[in-house]
């Protein structure tokens, strides 16, 4: 299966990321807010533009391997967060992140939407979240997924619960 790229939405843009994203990357990165529930740490300059180069071309939805997508404002291009993706056996895991000056507007929302209607609708889709990042547990149940099971985790060294959503998606011939 692949995704074919870009794919647009009326204010969004779902996209290859690129080495000319760096410095909005490395904003909304090494912002805490947006940092405060992800798997992630602000990495140097070097870093980030070896990961975007990276993610440039790498293969989408490779078997257990982590890919991420470029969220654009689609009238400017400008970058203002991604979306992670792993295929696993049964479902495809996803993870997002956006500006902080891009939250609240609705844009996370199309984005997911543009990439569950577009290009994930044969798959079983599942997002795990911190129990404490409310905005997040709001839209993965806007966008229909819904909570399966909670945990203890430890996350930064903290305890913590975290949720596991699912959105099940019947097969679709195209």
């Amino acid at each position: 299966m692949s995704i074919e790229l870009p794919l647009q939405g009326a204010r969004v843009e779902l996209r290859r990321l690129s080495e000319a994203d760096l410095d909005d990357f490395q904003a909304y990165r090494s912002d805490p807010e947006v940092a405060r529930y992800q798997g992630w740490e602000p990495r140097s300059d070097d870093w980030a533009r070896g990961f975007l180069r990276d993610m440039a071309t790498a293969p989408l939805l490779t078997p257990g391997l982590w890919c991420q997508l470029g969220i654009a404002e689609h009238a400017s291009g400008r970058l203002i967060g991604d979306i992670g993706l792993c295929r696993h056996a049964d479902a495809v895991e996803i993870g997002f992140s956006l500006a902080r000056s891009a939250q609240g507007r609705g844009l996370a929302f199309e984005a997911l939407r543009l990439l569950l209607d577009q290009a994930l609708r044969q798959h079983r889709v599942m997002a795990i979240s911190d129990a404490r990042n409310v905005a997040c547990l709001r839209l993965l149940a806007r966008l229909g997924l819904q909570l399966v099971g909670t945990e203890p985790a430890m996350f930064r060294g903290e305890p913590c619960m975290e949720h596991k959503y699912q959105l099940e998606r019947a097969t679709l011939r195209l």
